[in-house]
């Protein structure tokens, strides 16, 4: 909580913008969540935020509408404020001419838009209009495949190709990894030891490939009897 209200307060000082790259569904509402949070507490001054993504504002609607089913956390926030995905200042932004006003904005704000790993989708017009300046800022709040975009900001490229020209990337690249929906390397070794029975084959499918090795190298030691595996595309098992 600290972190990104010192980050967001950071650019509101300089009349900078905080470009998030963020999946559209889960985690966008995730983050809309605690930024409401966060103003509710006193710890955000409201602050012009864009939510710019089709799929993100029409999943925002549905989660809206079936607070129910929800968590406790979020159903009781409805009670102390009228809307647990919205705060003074937000906007949900669904046309493509709206999308290209906000790179005319003014002033400080923040720009929520996917996709998370900055493959595909309008974020890549903010990253193209905005990493250069080195004013703002790139927050990262979940995980980027290896050799994405997101994965080349995050591991501090100076140079970036995006939608074919060449940026330098004069932007602050920060990441906030306490939002990722991915189990870390203990959880998932607390995951296998729980799974009961006979454990012959293991696939490691998911995650780059030095992590991939750790984790096999691992559940070798825990259990040599298991065969681990880490099946390549278009490789066929016998089950």
């Amino acid at each position: 909580s600290d972190h990104i209200c010192n980050i967001i307060n950071r650019a509101r000082r300089c009349g900078a913008r905080v470009i998030i790259p963020s999946f559209a569904v889960e985690r966008t509402q995730q983050l809309l969540f605690k930024l409401d949070q966060l103003v509710h507490e006193g710890c955000l001054k409201p602050i012009p935020t864009y939510v710019d993504s089709p799929l993100a504002v029409r999943a925002t609607e549905i989660f809206r509408l079936h607070l129910e089913d929800l968590r406790e956390e979020v159903r009781n926030a409805v009670f102390m404020r009228d809307d647990p995905f919205g705060f003074e200042g937000l906007r949900l932004v669904r046309s493509v001419d709206e999308s290209k006003s906000l790179n005319q904005l003014k002033g400080p704000a923040v720009i929520i838009s996917a996709s998370g790993m900055a493959e595909s989708g309008r974020i890549l017009h903010h990253l193209r209009n905005n990493v250069s300046n080195g004013k703002n800022i790139i927050l990262f709040v979940g995980y980027c495949a290896e050799n994405t975009l997101g994965w080349k900001l995050r591991e501090g490229h100076k140079h970036v190709s995006i939608l074919g020209d060449e940026f330098k990337v004069n932007a602050q690249i920060e990441t906030l990894d306490s939002f990722s929906g991915h189990a870390d390397h203990d959880e998932l070794l607390d995951y296998y030891d729980k799974i009961t029975g006979s454990k012959k084959r293991v696939f490691l499918v998911h995650g780059e490939s030095s992590r991939r090795q750790l984790l096999a190298d691992a559940l070798t030691l825990r259990d040599p009897k298991t065969k681990v595996l880490q099946p390549e595309r278009l490789d066929m098992v016998d089950l």
